[in-house]
Order: structure tokens, then sequence, then C-alpha cells
């Protein structure tokens, strides 16, 4: 594993695009929820600042290992507990460490990744837009695992270099209620991560 599973282009590209513009003004680029596709879904029930249900609609045409992955850990349990770790404004919300990202101590949260290997890169030509969700990784293409982020707002600098899996079809709104910092002072967590098919 990686030291920092993230979004290492990413977060080199959002410095460029704070500073730069980049359309992300809240007003102009947020979009409402995108419809619900042939799924599964990824049903995340969030406590603390936000709570609420997040609805993900996973893309097993796009990215089917990834996808895979997310399934087996949500069936598996491995998502309940676990705190979104890093949430940046005008960005986006990162979750999923099922490692280090649950407990009293979150000291590590976000180095982690799940029990099973790193998966290869499924890139895509599915654009970043907001809610998008997306699989955060290190510098190696190859190296996502279990952690997944959000989209607050559209990221084009992402675009081909990080794999989408899905997009929320609903809770948006529970999505921008989500406590930033890195980490939050008081982190959101995913209580309850459940499949519907």
């Amino acid at each position: 594993m990686s030291s920092d599973k993230v979004l290492f282009a990413g977060l080199m590209s959002l410095g460029l695009a704070v500073v730069g513009g980049y359309g992300l003004s809240q007003s102009a680029v947020f979009a409402q929820d995108a419809e619900d596709g042939p799924g599964p879904n990824l049903v995340i029930e969030v406590s603390g600042e936000a709570q609420g249900e997040v609805v993900i609609d996973l893309l097993p045409d796009v990215a089917p290992e990834h996808v895979e992955r997310m399934v087996t850990l949500a069936r598996e349990g491995a998502y309940d507990g676990v705190v979104f770790h890093r949430v940046i404004e005008g960005f986006m919300a990162q979750t999923g460490d099922v490692e280090f990202g649950k407990g009293d101590s979150l000291r590590r949260a976000g180095m982690g990744g799940s029990s099973y290997p790193d998966l290869p890169a499924e890139f895509s030509d599915v654009p970043f837009a907001r809610g998008t969700v997306g699989m955060a990784r290190s510098q190696d293409p190859d190296s996502a695992n279990s952690q997944f982020f959000i989209m607050f707002a559209p990221g084009d600098f992402l675009n081909g270099q990080y794999t989408v899996v899905g997009h929320v079809v609903q809770g948006m709104d529970v999505v921008d209620r989500i406590a930033r910092g890195e980490p939050p002072r008081q982190p959101d967590v995913m209580e309850k991560v459940t499949v519907a098919e």
C-alpha cells in the first residue's frame, strides 16, 4: 500500500483549479441527481452532520473489477462505520478506507485499503461531473483498492486519470452536507452500506 491512497494527480491539479478558476463555482456547475441505471446500487446510510441516505448507481460495464470490489466489500460489511476522511470544498468527499477509516484512532485514515489486492486501472471516457464516483489511488495507476470519492463539482482534470465506478442518483444534498476537512474535526460516517440490485 502507498503511504497515502489519495487523489495524487487530482490534488496537484486542484491547486491549479482553485487558483485558476476552472469553473468550480457552486452556482454554475452543480447538476441535479443523475438518472438511475441498471445498477447495482450502493446504498449508503450517512450519520453525522450530513445525516441521510446516498444512493450510487454503479457502472459494471465501465469498471467491472472495481464495481465487483465495492459490491464485495459492501456485502461483507467492510464499509460499515468508515468515515469520510478527506473532504475538500468545491472538489470531493473521500471515504472507503476499510483498514484505517473506522474506530477511535483515525490518525492513519486514508493510508489503507482492504485485504484484497490492488486493482488494475479501468480508465474510461466517462467524465468526472458533479456526483461522479471515482476510485482513489496513489501515483501508481494500478493502486486503487477500497477507497472512493464523490465529486462536489466537475473535475475535468481527473478525466482518464482515475477509474469512474458510478454516479450519485439520490442524496446529493446529503453529500453536500458532509463535514469538510483533511480530516474533518467530526467526520461523517458511512454507518451502513448495502447493495440493491
